[in-house]
């Protein structure tokens, strides 16, 4: 089972979980700002563009907030690229790059890509779409696979044995590299920098001097860089040298680094039973709500929890799927039906992966100020959501 990251409550610890209907998403603005004012200094010092992944936190109602301090954004395909310049995330007006990597692209939505991507990376040499880009005046990339296994968890290393994501740089040719305008390579998850160190040693080996053809490298994501125990001075360090070394612009693909702690899962205990143990039955899902408690799987911070607490309960979602708990929590005293709880951590890769499987609603989305106190309902979910996306 992964480490949660979570660095505690913060300013979560004085807020009124009862404020807000359940369950629901609350996201502190200020701490989102207080993460993108740590990137812009990465990007300041080190001369980085630094773009958000969608694929992690695609809360477009904070686009004015996100284009105060980034580059613009990364993408993974049609429907992210159209949300990033349709929504503000990426604005051309304003210079904003847009960066698009799938691991291959349908003929029918090429165009579309080209037209609104600035870069287009490619999984391998050959990819489809590749002579579309060049003629659309696209820069492209080849995303490559290091070949140097350093992720926690084979589910999550996308340099794990018999991976499908990114060409073995092993055997890149000379003729292969001279097609594309940019290098991109993607190798870590929720890492501090030295992994990304030992990357790149390890591309630098293999390309030595083919790197000089090369207008742009994209480092990829993974990086906790807005983490207190990261190592931003050799992040720094590492991306002037490659610059200067290479004659490049660097990228970073930055996306829980954006949210970290900066969002909490707000749910209701619905019902408490004694099974072999004490179970609380919450209207918050796992499966649903924050589906990498199961995939990755994580147990993850609750506001709360003690871990000596006198009273102990395995917390466990509105779905029948037996799997869907949080996991076991301790806490000073019985908990009853109406009571609200807390996971922490939960604005990356929870509203951009829930579902409604077995008709459970989709959780409220909440904005607060934590310097200001304001706090507004950006969106609440209906049984519309749950119809439309069948028929």
């Amino acid at each position: 089972m992964l480490p949660t990251q979570s660095a505690g409550p913060g300013a979560f610890d004085q807020f009124d979980l009862n404020r807000v209907p359940t369950p629901c998403y609350v996201v502190d603005e200020e701490k989102i700002r207080s993460n993108l004012e740590i990137l812009r200094g990465i990007a300041d010092r080190s001369g980085a563009n630094l773009l958000l992944a969608l694929k992690a936190f695609s809360m477009w109602s904070l686009s004015g907030l996100i284009q105060e301090y980034l580059d613009g954004c990364c993408a993974s395909g049609l429907w992210e690229a159209r949300l990033a310049r349709g929504k503000g995330l990426a604005e051309k007006s304003k210079s904003k790059i847009l960066s698009t990597f799938s691991p291959a692209y349908r003929s029918g939505e090429i165009n579309e890509i080209c037209s609104l991507s600035d870069h287009l990376i490619f999984n391998q040499p050959d990819s489809y779409g590749v002579e579309q880009a060049k003629n659309a005046g696209v820069s492209v990339g080849l995303r490559i696979n290091p070949g140097i296994s350093l992720g926690l968890d084979p589910k999550y290393d996308p340099s794990a044995e018999n991976s499908r994501l990114g060409y073995p740089v092993s055997q890149l040719s000379d003729d292969q590299i001279s097609v594309f305008d940019g290098l991109h390579f993607h190798n870590l998850c929720e890492q501090n920098f030295s992994p990304l160190s030992k990357t790149w040693r390890k591309v630098e080996a293999e390309l030595g001097n083919s790197l000089n053809q090369f207008d742009w490298v994209n480092m990829g994501g993974g990086h906790h860089c807005t983490r207190e125990d990261y190592d931003r001075e050799g992040l720094i360090n590492l991306l002037v040298e490659v610059s200067n070394k290479y004659k490049v612009q660097t990228y970073l693909e930055p996306g829980e680094a954006v949210a970290l702690d900066a969002g909490i899962l707000v749910g209701e205990v619905l019902d408490v039973m004694n099974a072999e143990k004490q179970h609380a039955l919450l209207d918050v899902s796992a499966t649903c709500h924050a589906p990498d408690v199961i995939e990755a799987p994580y147990r993850p911070a609750l506001i709360g929890d003690i871990d000596n607490g006198n009273y102990r309960y395995f917390l466990g979602g509105s779905s029948c799927l037996t799997a869907d708990s949080f996991g076991e929590y301790g806490f000073d005293q019985k908990l009853t039906r109406g009571e609200r709880v807390a996971f922490l951590d939960q604005a990356h890769y929870t509203m951009v992966k829930t579902n409604t499987f077995n008709g459970v609603p989709l959780p409220s989305i909440a904005l607060w100020n934590s310097k200001t106190d304001e706090l507004s309902i950006i969106k609440e979910f209906g049984y519309e959501e749950f119809e439309n996306r069948l028929s």
